[in-house]
Order: structure tokens, then C-alpha cells, then sequence
């Protein structure tokens, strides 16, 4: 292990002690959470998915930051992509409970189930969720990130870079981003396979943890892309 490493560990390890052992932190933590959840969106993703990025390269390159690799840019991506997903999961929760009430005539069994303790019923409308925003929106999300990715490397990796050049979207989707693995891997494999389950879960959680875990699996999924790389 690196020093990096363990400079890295000691700040983990700071932070779960501070939530942890300080007086009153969790509890300000839902609370502000329940009133202004989606700027805690923005700052638990930009905080989370960077540091998966970082995770990532770490195992890739052993390192945590290379030139170029463009730490602030990445934040604010992340912070307005945290916004996105927090909106969507609110909308697809909701969507998805009056889908299965109304469409599938459950005369309100799904938003009871999804409002009450854990049961085979909760589990099932958590499932649903999971399967429709994964399905619907995660391959639009996925593939925006992946060409701020591009533009990110492509500008230097600075705040100027990236705010100083448009977003080449067509040069990119047509050819910039290798398809093969785009929808070969990250669509036809992590989303059934690790993304359906694991919203799964997401949604069974208190709706103050369901945003924070989302962002932990984002880490989760920096580690599992970079082992397959």
C-alpha cells in the first residue's frame, strides 16, 4: 500500500467516525436531507461518484490523480448528474406506484405495499422501479456521462476547458464512444445484472438513505468497470 492509501483510509475512516460519534451529525444529516434534498443530491454525488472515479483510476494506474484527470469538472458533472437521479427516482417511484394500481388493477395493494415494512409486496413494487427507471433512463444517463467523460479529457481537465468548448454531441456518439462495450457491457450486463438488484434494494431503504446509496453504488460500479478494464 501507497501512503496515498492510507491518507485515503484515515479520511474514510474520519468521516464514518464523525457520523458515527458526534453528537447530533446523523440527524442532521436527515434532516437536511428531508428539506433540501436535492442540493444534498448534488453534494453526495459529486463527493461519491468522483471519489469512485478516483477509486477507479487507482486500481487502473496506481494512482488517485493523474494531470488531465480532471477533479472539478468531474464534481460538478457528478453534482448536477446527482440532481438528475434524485428527480428521477422520485418520479419513478411514484410513476411505477400508480402504474401497478392503475394499470395492472391493484386497487392501491402497491402504493400500501411500498409505503409499509418489508414484505414480498414491497419487494416486488421496489423491483418494478428498479426495472423501469434502469431500462428507460439509465442507458440515456449512462451514455451523457460517458461524453462528458470525452469532453473532460479532451479540454485538459479544467473548469476553462470545459466550460470553453461545446459538448460535441454527434462527433461523439458517432465517433468517440466505443458501442461495443457502451451497450456490449455497461448496458446488456450491468444494468440487468447489477443494476436492476441493487436498485432493488435502494428503494427498500428509508427514502433519507435511498439517495446516499445510490451514490455509494456508484463507487461500487467505478471498481467493478475498472476490473473488467
Amino acid at each position: 500500500m501507497k501512503k496515498s492509501d492510507f491518507i485515503t483510509i484515515a479520511i474514510v475512516a474520519a468521516v464514518v467516525c464523525g457520523f458515527a460519534f458526534i453528537p447530533g451529525a446523523w440527524e442532521w444529516f436527515n434532516t437536511t436531507t428531508a428539506n433540501h434534498g436535492l442540493l444534498m443530491s448534488f453534494f453526495k454525488f459529486a463527493i461519491l461518484g468522483t471519489f469512485g472515479e478516483m477509486l477507479a483510476l487507482r486500481i487502473r494506474e496506481g494512482v488517485y490523480l493523474k494531470k488531465g484527470f480532471g477533479l472539478l469538472p468531474k464534481m460538478l458533472v457528478w453534482g448536477v448528474l446527482g440532481v438528475v437521479i434524485a428527480s428521477a427516482m422520485t418520479i419513478f417511484k411514484t410513476g411505477t406506484v400508480k402504474l401497478l394500481d392503475g394499470g395492472f388493477h391493484l386497487n392501491g395493494k402497491a402504493a400500501e405495499w411500498f409505503a409499509g415494512d418489508l414484505s414480498w409486496g414491497k419487494a416486488f413494487v421496489a423491483l418494478c422501479v428498479s426495472v423501469l427507471m434502469n431500462t428507460l433512463f439509465a442507458p440515456v444517463f449512462m451514455t451523457f456521462h460517458k461524453i462528458t467523460d470525452i469532453h473532460i479529457a479532451e479540454t485538459g481537465g479544467t473548469l476553462k476547458g470545459f466550460f470553453g468548448n461545446p459538448l460535441k454531441i454527434r462527433e461523439t456518439l458517432s465517433k468517440k464512444i466505443n458501442w461495443d462495450i457502451q451497450y456490449g457491457f455497461v448496458f446488456a450486463k450491468t444494468i440487468p445484472l447489477f443494476w436492476y438488484p441493487a436498485h432493488t434494494i435502494t428503494f427498500l431503504l428509508p427514502p433519507t438513505l435511498q439517495v446516499l446509496f445510490a451514490a455509494f453504488l456508484g463507487v461500487a460500479l467505478g471498481v467493478i468497470l475498472s476490473i473488467k478494464k
